[in-house]
């Protein structure tokens, strides 16, 4: 499994045996809080089934999203590098079998072989690169561009349509983009009326490429 995870997708069946004998697998239900905002970052997860979203919140339950991941992607790689507290809190939106490898597990696999740590260096680096579009989109977008971009990032192809598969509410669309659910409720009303968007159970369809202003 760890052969198809970015980051981990170059390395060899030794290299990877290393890091799975040294593992442990845990399961968590739908909603349960897998990391906590403020905890000692010392693990690695990698999501062998079902998905996870990163969140941050404040004291009143305010709510953004960072991201949401599935099977083959991983999380908590930034405290490995460093002794900081978790960042952000990442709750299980389904239920989800993880594959935990702690800070020690991995310390030791990279000094037995230090390309592991260099893999994982290059998952980082990529992550960072997301992490600077998504600053770009938050700083130069206003809310329409930012809602159509994250649908179109969010959008896989199938049967030659754009499918959203996850089930989101006009609430996680606003978690996400950093904007009211009212004003997210008024920009799809318009584009769902316009024949830009098909909405049936909480999926999202792209049925046409929406224009660039609202």
């Amino acid at each position: 499994m760890l052969k198809g995870v970015g980051g981990f997708e170059g390395l060899s069946d030794e290299q990877i045996g290393s890091l799975t004998e040294r593992a442990t697998v845990r399961s968590y239900a739908k909603n349960a809080i897998i990391v906590n905002e403020g905890d000692e970052g010392n693990s690695l997860f990698v999501i062998e089934s079902g998905s996870v979203k990163a969140f941050l919140s404040d004291e009143n339950g305010k709510e953004v999203v960072l991201s949401t991941q599935g099977a083959g992607e991983y999380f908590g790689d930034l405290a490995l590098f460093d002794d900081e507290p978790r960042s952000a809190s990442v709750m299980a939106l389904e239920p989800c079998k993880v594959m935990i490898i702690t800070k020690n597990q991995l310390r030791e696999a990279i000094t037995e072989d230090p390309d592991i740590g260099f893999s994982l260096l290059h998952g980082l680096a990529a992550r960072v690169r997301v992490l600077t579009e998504n600053v770009r989109t938050l700083a130069l977008l206003d809310v329409f561009g930012r809602l159509v971009k994250t649908l179109y990032m969010l959008a896989v192809e199938k049967d030659g349509a754009l499918v959203i598969d996850q089930r989101l509410t006009q609430q996680d669309l606003a978690n996400r983009i950093g904007a009211s659910r009212e004003m997210v409720s008024r920009i799809m009303h318009d584009l769902t009326q316009g024949g830009y968007l098909g909405v049936k159970d909480k999926r999202i369809s792209i049925l046409k490429k929406i224009p660039s202003n609202w």
